[in-house]
């Protein structure tokens, strides 16, 4: 009866994460060997795809029919410091940051990364989570992939919306340490869609997340 009351409980847990982090696709894969380390060291595991980037004979941007380069071309007529390569590390940097303090529960590490919004609605999946009694253990076992997918300026605002595919080791335990959901041997492939923000006149060069959702 413990076990079935837990089952339920992880699935509550599960319904409300999903809201504020990514969908996961099913897609299982044997883990790697060895098991990679902490998220801080798997900086250098996945691979990175570039953002994609049309031009012109004569080097510029090429704005004819893509708008994520009109996008990135705006945000680096706003920002002469703006350079893609640096934001595309930044964010996938970023990823496994805010990702790791989130799952560990102390967002305190990445509040300067985070905007109003945004760390409410973690504080608040955290605090729910933690009132449960269970405890949700993931693991950022690599990034398979990121790519900008949208970019705007409004004003002197730009932003920037990030697809990240991961494989991840998810489960949840109860009390008692006991697994009621997700497999410790097993990771999964999950997508996230953040979206970061930066006011391109502040001095202050860090991006702040915005916005996060699953793929529709």
């Amino acid at each position: 009866m413990d076990i079935l009351i837990f089952a339920v409980l992880a699935a509550v847990i599960f319904f409300k994460l999903f809201n504020v982090l990514g969908r996961r696709t099913g897609n299982e894969q044997p883990p790697p060997a060895p098991m990679p380390g902490p998220v801080a060291d798997n900086d250098d595991q996945g691979t990175v795809l570039p953002f994609r980037r049309q031009e012109k004979e004569d080097g510029t941007a090429d704005e004819s029919g893509d708008p994520l380069a009109q996008g990135l071309d705006r945000i680096r007529r706003a920002d002469r410091g703006f350079n893609v390569d640096e934001f595309h590390a930044g964010a996938r940097q970023a990823f496994g940051m805010i990702l790791d303090a989130f799952h560990k529960g102390d967002l305190e590490p990445v509040r300067g990364f985070l905007d109003e919004e945004v760390h409410r609605s973690f504080s608040q999946a955290i605090d729910d989570r933690d009132q449960h009694g269970a405890i949700r253990q993931i693991e950022l076992v690599a990034i398979v992939d990121c790519e900008a997918i949208e970019a705007v300026m409004s004003g002197r605002q730009a932003s920037i919306t990030v697809r990240f595919r991961s494989n991840q080791i998810d489960v949840v335990k109860d009390s008692e340490n006991r697994i009621i959901a997700g497999d410790p041997t097993s990771t999964i492939e999950v997508t996230d869609i953040w979206t970061f923000s930066r006011d391109t006149r502040a001095r202050d060069p860090n991006w702040l997340l915005v916005a996060t959702r699953s793929p529709a």
